[in-house]
């Protein structure tokens, strides 16, 4: 038997072209423009299965999902939105959508989605009612809407409806609290309390007192009972951040709370038992740690039951300019005088290689928005403010301290494979390389010779026309001085 789609958006191409390719597909379509006509179709019984936008002109569908779901609870909804958010997308899940697809998206893959949601309502597996509690707010600081960052939002909101155990993996300085946070501020936990712990940060010989608690006298200092994260996290989550640092002692009566729901404090004799959700994080590679002998592979597999990647900066520079904007706009309601920053100066933050992450590019938009004296932050303030960081110990092309160049790019190489591990690092290493030495160059000249470009082409032996191509290309600003 043919089934039948209920799609409603209120954009009339948008209409016509998924209409097209359903129809294609052997579905039948009934389309819409607006929620009213959506829900008297499902409230008669029509259609097999829901794909609508989630704002539409007479009321936002989010709104009447749980009256969809408690009148159809068999009827998959897939919600579709160009405001790509996590909020977005953790609200679809809270609200009962079978899917989530940021606009723009793949035809192939919305036909995927109806093909698993109508397989879903053949075996009559209903779809999670929503959960209680407070609303997503728009305040949550994950930023981006590139295609990394919009599958990361459609994993954290499915977690945020179970308490599975999630491994989050990431470069130092990618958000990897951030997504814990997430996972807790939005999941069945949140009423309980949020412990985060970096294992790094602990001496090696008290990790397990600060995880389990110590009773009084149960060591040289212990001169009072001391609640452990466990305690103090029960019937929230537990972030373990760093987990990779973990001695190995400590491992294994980690991996005995995991398998056995209990524990015993350092001196202690009587159990405790263990309600907290469990998310760990770490920035190096455990299957190299397991292989060396310093993490448990019993262990990893029990942390690692939902894994989640965060892309580096350098994966998702299209996220950069909304990354400034709300850095900047943080930065205001701190106290901080207020700036604007241009085009090009966003297309100079795009060619650098943010080794620091997004923590590097908070950082230095924080320093701009302090120390820049006028009100616009241009391409030739970023580059100052970059040589002056690389300079301070950066690592790139501008450490002072090194004796030339080939060593120079020496360490700029060591440092770049470093930053994936064991794993080999994507192809483009030599246009990087080039990218990284050209702008600095191009304006370190520029600005010795005032930006004369006839003579700045004279001193880097390049034709002018070549010279004028590359600015223009790679968005180098050019200014005089009186």
């Amino acid at each position: 038997m043919t089934k039948t789609v209920l799609l409603a958006d209120d954009d009339a191409a948008i209409r016509t072209v998924l209409t097209q390719a359903l129809g294609r597909a052997g579905y039948e379509v009934k389309a819409c423009a607006n929620a009213a006509n959506l829900w008297r179709w499902v409230s008669e019984g029509e259609g097999d299965i829901v794909v609508t936008d989630v704002v539409l002109p007479d009321e936002n569908v989010f709104e009447i999902l749980p009256q969809i779901k408690r009148s159809r609870p068999e009827l998959p909804v897939i919600a579709m939105s160009a405001k790509n958010t996590i909020v977005t997308a953790i609200t679809a899940a809270e609200r009962g959508a079978y899917e989530y697809l940021p606009k723009p998206f793949d035809l192939n893959e919305l036909l995927g989605v109806v093909a698993r949601g109508l397989e879903q309502s053949r075996r009559s597996l209903a779809t999670p009612m929503p959960s209680a509690g407070t609303p997503a707010s728009e305040n949550l600081p994950i930023i981006g809407r590139s295609q990394a960052m919009q599958d990361i939002y459609r994993v954290i909101a499915r977690m945020t409806q179970t308490d599975l155990t999630v491994m989050i993996i990431g470069e130092s300085g990618t958000g990897k609290e951030l997504i814990a946070r997430a996972l807790h501020d939005f999941g069945r936990r949140r009423r309980g309390a949020f412990v985060a712990v970096n294992m790094a940060a602990i001496p090696h010989d008290l990790i397990e007192s600060e995880l389990f608690g110590h009773e009084k006298g149960a060591f040289t200092g212990a001169s009072a009972r001391f609640s452990g994260r466990f305690e103090q996290a029960n019937g929230g989550t537990l972030f373990l951040d760093e987990i990779g640092d973990m001695p190995m002692e400590a491992q294994t009566r980690l991996l005995r709370v995991l398998q056995q729901g209990e524990y015993t404090t350092v001196g202690g004799t009587s159990t405790r038992k263990s309600d907290v959700r469990i998310v760990a994080a770490t920035h190096r590679d455990l299957r190299q740690l397991i292989s060396q002998g310093l993490f448990r592979e019993d262990l990893y597999y029990r942390l690692n039951v939902v894994p989640v990647r965060l892309p580096p900066l350098r994966e998702r520079i299209d996220d950069i300019a909304d990354l400034v904007q709300h850095f900047l706009s943080t930065a205001r309601t701190e106290g901080l005088p207020q700036k604007r920053i241009s085009t090009d100066a966003i297309e100079r933050l795009k060619l650098h290689r943010w080794p620091g992450n997004v923590r590097e590019l908070e950082n230095l938009l924080r320093r701009l928005m302090a120390i820049h004296p006028g009100d616009e932050i241009d391409a030739q303030d970023i580059e100052l403010e970059l040589l002056g960081a690389n300079a301070g110990g950066g690592g790139g092309f501008h450490d002072h301290e090194a004796n030339d160049l080939q060593e120079l790019v020496e360490r700029y190489i060591a440092g770049y494979f470093a930053g994936f591990g064991s794993s080999l690092p994507p192809s483009g290493l030599y246009e990087r390389v080039i990218q990284d030495v050209e702008v600095p160059l191009i304006t370190a000249t520029l600005a010795a010779t005032n930006g004369n470009q006839l003579r700045a082409a004279d001193v880097l032996g390049i034709n002018r026309n070549t010279l004028r191509t590359r600015i223009r290309d790679l968005g180098i600003r050019v200014v005089r001085s009186n």
